[in-house]
């Protein structure tokens, strides 16, 4: 990569908003890739200093959620004087809101992060979900919201994690070849149940990746990186869910947010 840009992300809670926001947009340029500088908790006049001089130090673009209109406006100032694009992510957004809601915004920084409801909420997914993964704790599948099921290399752990972060209770097993699933599994009346698959090629390549950061032999097995074999593992996977009704979603060529959000499209469409 030859061409990159600084790219300053200046936030007074976690900066995780202007993360998405700036990967989102990122990602539409091929050739040029952004030097993060990430300044979370910036909150006062001795912080938002630092954060004045890295800038001066890297000119870029500079993308900003502050919720104090001294400090926001400090910053404008200052990327105005040396001549750099200065963008709030949030005050177009706020503008649509109090336009439609007609009411003032209360200014409470990192509120999106407040110990609510919702967030124990998701942290208990989260536990329930690294107690569940791989297989773990199989009698306990039906206390899931959704369980994944699928080959190796299909991404299931991750796909968990990330539902879980959403606040989904998720459960993961492993379909391995001689090895029947459990059968409380198809007994499980509330989660709904999702196979992963992918194509042979993708598995077997990340396979061998997996291998070699292993520093294993591939020919301790070669039937697990083998194509042919892969295929019929695949095939069987599609004849399970199948039979049982189970959705299919193919990763191939998914992200894992992407089939996260295929999963919550099949909980929506599965409640009455």
């Amino acid at each position: 990569m030859s061409n990159f840009f600084h790219l300053h992300l200046v936030s007074d809670s976690t900066g995780e908003t202007l993360l998405t926001v700036s990967r989102a947009a990122s990602a539409q340029y091929e050739d040029i890739a952004p030097i993060d500088h990430v300044y979370p908790l910036v909150r006062s006049d001795r912080q938002l200093d630092r954060v004045l001089a890295e800038i001066e130090a890297a000119p870029g673009i500079v993308l900003y959620t502050l919720v104090s209109r001294e400090l926001s406006d400090r910053l404008i100032r200052f990327c105005r004087d040396i001549g750099l694009p200065c963008v709030s992510v949030l005050d177009p957004v706020f503008n649509v809101f109090q336009s439609y809601l007609n009411v003032a915004q209360t200014y409470r920084m990192g509120a999106q992060h407040s110990l609510d409801r919702d967030y124990f909420r998701r942290i208990d997914a989260l536990n329930f979900t690294m107690a569940h993964d791989d297989g773990q704790l199989p009698d306990n599948v039906d206390e899931a919201d959704v369980i994944l099921v699928g080959i190796s290399r299909t991404s299931k752990t991750p796909t968990s994690i990330y539902l879980a972060n959403r606040g989904v209770k998720t459960s993961n097993i492993p379909i391995v070849p001689n090895i029947p699933l459990p059968e409380r599994l198809f007994r499980a009346t509330k989660p709904l149940i999702v196979g992963l698959i992918a194509s042979a090629e993708r598995i077997s390549q990340i396979r061998e990746n997996r291998i070699l950061s292993l520093n294993a032999a591939a020919s301790t097995d070669d039937s697990y990186i083998d194509r042919h074999m892969i295929g019929q593992e695949i095939a069987y996977t599609r004849r399970l869910c199948s039979d049982h009704g189970w959705p299919l979603i193919d990763v191939s060529r998914r992200s894992i947010e992407e089939t996260a959000a295929a999963v919550i499209a099949l909980m929506k469409q599965r409640k009455p």
